[in-house]
């Protein structure tokens, strides 16, 4: 048998005002049709819940449990379908980001995407746990990651070049080459897909003998580090760009020859690209990277 929902509800609203009167008029309804659903929902469980005292309807023990266990559960249903009643006008879309790029580069750009598309309620998700996308409401993700990914759309966002980056106060713009970088402190996120041996690897010259290192799961925690003085970060310009910008990080090596990591994609299942919410906010993302030239390639 069915759970009676409908007298559920009946019977939570006479518990909590204490009145069939009061509760018929709560649910919109006679006094008679609140007494026939608790007359229902005691059918079902088994057990009077009310009893008649003079003209009123009082809870009896057993009711008076019942209303104990179910209370919160009502209340919370009731509570969630008024939220959802007053976000009829509003389209949500869930999109799970990289840490980083979302501290980095989103945030400090969102309010354009607020601003252009006022219906629709974001939430951001910031991790670097790939979804499970048939399993988690998440529409989109912004991975960080060497790619591609078997079964969903990959399209890579933006090719980065990476840099030896430090403050000025550590030292001057293009004033070290690779060979000076024996006894400097070298920084960098153990998740870039670009390490410091694969850039010294790129330059034609070993790694420092014995690296001074520190390590990192987070890049933005590379980056500022370096902006505080504490030694060379090999980092993404896109991510550091900001700091670039304001000169808080110099590139401190010349004579370099360039290298680039890509490591930002557009990730979801193809048939999310239909969504119109989700082809927005992707619309609006690769615009805030037309300075980076993104990779037709995944």
């Amino acid at each position: 048998m069915s759970i009676p929902f409908r007298a559920i509800t009946a019977f939570h609203a006479a518990a909590r005002t204490g009145s069939m009167q009061q509760a018929a008029e709560i649910l919109g309804v006679t006094p008679s049709a609140v007494s026939q659903q608790i007359q229902i929902i005691e059918t079902h469980i088994g057990v009077r819940l009310f009893s008649r005292k003079g003209r009123k309807s009082v809870l009896t023990e057993a009711g008076e449990r019942y209303y104990e266990m179910i209370r919160d559960e009502v209340d919370r249903i009731t509570a969630a379908t008024e939220r959802m009643r007053g976000l009829n006008s509003y389209t949500a879309l869930n999109v799970r980001i990289a840490p980083t790029f979302a501290t980095k580069w989103v945030m400090p750009r969102l309010d354009q995407f607020l601003e252009l598309h006022p219906d629709i309620e974001l939430r951001l998700d910031a991790t670097n746990e790939p979804p499970d996308f048939a399993r988690e409401n998440i529409d989109l993700e912004i991975r960080h990651g060497a790619g591609p990914w078997r079964g969903l759309h990959v399209e890579c966002l933006a090719v980065e070049p990476m840099e030896v980056l430090c403050s000025p106060d550590y030292a001057a713009a293009g004033s070290l080459r690779p060979a000076d970088l024996e006894g400097h402190r070298l920084i960098h996120s153990v998740k870039n897909v670009v390490q410091w041996s694969d850039w010294f690897q790129h330059q034609g010259h070993p790694m420092p003998s014995q690296p001074r290192r520190v390590l990192f799961d987070r890049a933005h925690m590379s980056i500022d580090l370096a902006v505080n003085g504490h030694g060379l970060a090999l980092e993404s310009c896109l991510t550091a760009s900001a700091e670039i910008a304001s000169g808080h990080l110099v590139r401190a090596i010349s004579g370099t020859s360039p290298i680039t990591q890509k490591s930002l994609w557009l990730v979801c299942p193809q048939s999310h690209l239909n969504r119109r919410k989700v082809r927005r906010f992707c619309d609006w993302l690769r615009s805030t990277l037309t300075e980076f030239a993104p990779s037709s390639s995944s």
